[in-house]
């Protein structure tokens, strides 16, 4: 890597600078000043875009070796490609690899079956929909310029500062009992070191960034109440739950993630379930630190 370029520079993709080379440049985009700060924190050099593409993300893009995505569509379609389209397509002469990162709904609702990549994505949320356009669109891209583009189908995402120690700190932990529900997960330090190894390889295609053991959302809760030495919250059977209609939509959709494609890919997982990257946490003692220290833990 040369130059590394970071549209979203969110929670996920700051791990990931944390990881470059201290000699590769990392820029990363926000759409709030207000968080420049937190990314310069990264290692990240800050830049604003808000759909519109400045003359400094411009100069920056134009040097990039690495594009990391970690933006969101929204009913206007791909932020990225709506505003920077012509310029991925003709203005990267130094561009060799794109990632970017989605998540496993867009596979939907199989009844707790295993899923693949060969998986027929069938999205049940409009967000997911959403997110299987912009994934055709970024590989179409890729194809058209000759350039490989890594899609990383991400599972519930956690690390420290979220996790659920910090939810039982809260007073927001809940288990919820619905049977046979199941989710796979994945610490941020593995989503950080799939990037880098995918990136350092060039490697394309779609991966599943997801741990070994999908696994009931209540036994996250007991086992980590237990590392707490605290009493877990009262079992909540799922239909007398009071629910947001986002988190009652996550419930509809249950199957587990198989991540074969990403370690025949020749990534190992550090954390393979989430009882394993609970009581790193725990033994580390930096289940609750803010992002900017957390960062600094990682492999």
């Amino acid at each position: 890597m040369e130059q590394v370029f970071i549209f979203g520079a969110g929670y996920s993709a700051r791990a990931f600078a944390g990881l470059c080379p201290k000699d590769v440049p990392v820029f990363g985009t926000t759409r709030a000043p207000g968080k420049f700060e937190l990314l310069r924190a990264a290692g990240i050099s800050p830049l604003l875009f808000d759909g519109v593409v400045t003359g400094e993300v411009r100069d920056a893009l134009a040097g990039t070796t690495h594009l990391i995505v970690s933006a969101a569509p929204g009913e206007a379609g791909d932020p990225v490609l709506n505003g920077a389209r012509e310029i991925l397509a003709g203005e990267m002469p130094k561009l060799r690899w794109i990632g970017y990162l989605s998540t496993v709904g867009v596979y939907g609702d199989h009844a707790g079956a295993w899923v693949d990549e060969e998986t027929p994505c069938r999205p049940v949320s409009r967000r997911s929909v959403l997110r299987v356009e912009a994934e055709r669109q970024w590989l179409a891209l890729g194809e058209a310029i000759g350039r490989p583009v890594a899609v990383l189908r991400l599972a519930g995402i956690y690390g420290p500062g979220r996790n659920a120690f910090v939810n039982l700190r809260d007073g927001t932990a809940k288990r919820l009992v619905k049977p046979g529900q199941v989710f796979n997960r994945i610490h941020v330090a593995d989503i950080a070191g799939a990037l880098l190894h995918l990136a350092n390889a060039a490697r394309g295609g779609i991966f599943n960034v997801a741990d070994d053991e999908p696994s009931p959302p209540q036994d996250v809760v007991t086992y980590a109440a237990g590392l707490m030495g605290v009493e877990p919250p009262p079992e909540i059977p799922f239909d007398q739950a009071e629910l947001t209609p986002m988190a009652r939509s996550f419930y509809g959709e249950n199957k587990r993630v198989s991540n074969a494609a990403l370690k025949a890919s020749g990534y190992d997982l550090r954390f393979r379930d989430y009882r394993a990257a609970l009581r790193t946490l725990w033994d580390d003692g930096n289940w609750d630190q803010g992002e900017s220290r957390a960062r600094m833990r990682l492999p």
